[in-house]
């Protein structure tokens, strides 16, 4: 089920200009250009009212996008502001506009809230003060999943497979006991903290977890689709992956991501960064992508679950409240009560089309 009230990940800043770029988010066609006169981003539908063309493939005009079919120009809230067809001075039709949506810059990402609500009742942005202050070396990348983006959440942030399918990296398989750890739930955010045993380290590992083989990991999920897995070493050097993982439609996720490190800075380990974090995601994708039933279903049903799954089980209660109360937690406060760790249960089942389309995706 694809959540709508939520900011997303639509693209790296970079990747937005005066040329207009398509990109498909909860099933839907988008496009993205900035304005001539601020260098602002404007997000549209990416489907022209008129006679349902692309305007992706038109032309940014000024701060507005031009239809390549009949040549319709759209003001960056959507309004059409000019029909070439029309005689002058006919009135534009009041319905001749297309969605338009929020946008925040920030991060080196463009973030679209594709939802109805006000804001001041939208969910907050996540905060990575990291970003921007130095001492952290980041690299970006991109991979996709043909598989919904809560398996790939849940995959993210569930330390109890790393043992199996990343023991030729960074699991251990000669220890694969989850050590016990507590679950924090926050209003948008579950997270946690682990200290796991590694196989010992070899190499260029041995220098930056300073000899020993422990490490300590930091797991947080951000509703509804971003996970962090920051990693502390026992010589004190850090490494933080942050990961938006869009949902494309209800069976292809594409994963953004950010890593960061505050040992080996210099540039020439950029490289180096960005294949190992690719291996993981590749380790991983497989069994993912092979994951039974796909798209996900919603409520959840049938999963036996144990103590090592309270992180992917909060977030799923937490998810589900939140679409079942319009994207808005629950609790005194606005803060959910914390879930139970060891029992599976079923959760929003009023959170439907019917019921709830104000927060679900079309």
């Amino acid at each position: 089920m694809l959540f709508k009230n939520f900011w997303y990940v639509l693209a790296e800043s970079a990747d937005v200009g005066s040329r207009p770029l398509q990109v498909r988010a909860l099933g839907q066609d988008l496009v993205l250009f900035r304005r001539s006169s601020d260098g602002q981003v404007t997000v549209l539908s990416d489907v022209c009212v008129h006679r349902r063309a692309s305007l992706s493939g038109g032309t940014v005009e000024g701060d507005c996008l031009r239809c390549p079919y009949h040549g319709w120009a759209f003001a960056p809230d959507g309004t059409c502001t000019h029909i070439p067809a029309h005689p002058a001075g006919v009135p534009i039709p009041t319905r001749a506009r297309v969605a338009s949506y929020p946008v925040e810059e920030r991060y080196g990402w463009i973030w679209a809230f594709l939802g109805d609500l006000p804001p001041e009742e939208r969910p907050p942005i996540p905060s990575f003060p990291e970003l921007e202050v130095p001492g952290w070396r980041a690299v970006r990348g991109a991979f996709t999943w043909k598989a919904p983006y809560t398996r790939v959440v849940e995959n993210a942030v569930d330390v109890a497979h790393t043992p199996f399918l990343h023991r030729m990296s960074f699991g251990n398989p000669d220890n694969p006991v989850m050590p016990p750890f507590e679950v924090t739930v926050k209003p948008y955010t579950v997270e946690t903290t682990v200290v796991l045993e590694s196989p010992r380290p070899r190499g260029i590992s041995r220098w930056v977890m300073g000899g020993a083989s422990t490490h300590t990991v930091h797991l947080a999920v951000h509703l509804p689709n971003v996970t962090v897995l920051e990693t502390t070493f026992a010589g004190g050097w850090r490494m933080r992956l942050l990961l938006s993982n869009l949902p494309v439609d209800d069976r292809t996720t594409l994963t953004r991501y950010i890593q960061l490190r505050t040992f080996l800075r210099t540039p020439l380990m950029d490289g180096f960064a960005r294949a190992f974090t690719r291996s993981i995601l590749l380790e991983d994708r497989p069994t993912v992508e092979a994951q039974h039933p796909s798209p996900h279903p919603w409520p959840v049903d049938g999963d036996v679950s144990i103590r090592a799954d309270a992180l992917t089980l909060a977030y799923r209660r937490l998810l589900g409240r939140s679409g079942a109360t319009g994207g808005l937690p629950d609790g005194p406060g606005g803060t959910p009560s914390p879930p139970e760790d060891t029992v599976p249960r079923t959760f929003a089942r009023d959170a439907t089309e019917s019921s709830q389309g104000r927060f679900l995706a079309p």
